[in-house]
């Protein structure tokens, strides 16, 4: 078959992002990567919830959308999964989906500036 790239799935892996803020878990963070750090925990302490964790879909959905116009900065805010802060996996407390880089990408040009990360596209564009 054909090569593709998760590129090729921007739009799908985009709508299940705005599905997940919909149905309520998922939010943007905008805590600065260090206070994320502090909220995170440790192997041996859980973590704590987010202030913006509880934020409304209704005000996730339109910060997602303005991540996605440009309308944010780098490293600004960024798209959690709401999962479970007092897991012990770390990886599973309420990890990014998507993030800010105001740069062209080599095959979709200047369309996104927000790119999914790799956990949350690639189970969505290898599938």
């Amino acid at each position: 078959g054909d090569v593709r790239k998760t590129s090729d799935y921007f739009d799908l892996i985009y709508d299940c992002a705005m599905a997940l803020i919909k149905s309520g878990d998922a939010y943007v963070e905008s805590l600065s990567a260090e206070e994320m750090r502090e909220y995170r925990g440790t192997l041996t302490k859980p973590g704590k919830e987010s202030p913006d964790r509880n934020r409304s879909v209704e005000e996730s959905f339109k910060m997602f959308e303005a991540m996605r116009n440009g309308e944010y900065p780098e490293g600004s805010v960024i798209l959690r999964a709401k999962i479970d802060m007092s897991s012990p996996n770390l990886n599973m407390r309420d990890p990014a989906l998507y993030r800010i880089k105001h740069e062209s990408h080599q095959s979709t040009g200047d369309k996104w500036c927000i790119y999914p990360m790799y956990d949350f596209s690639h189970p969505i564009s290898d599938a």
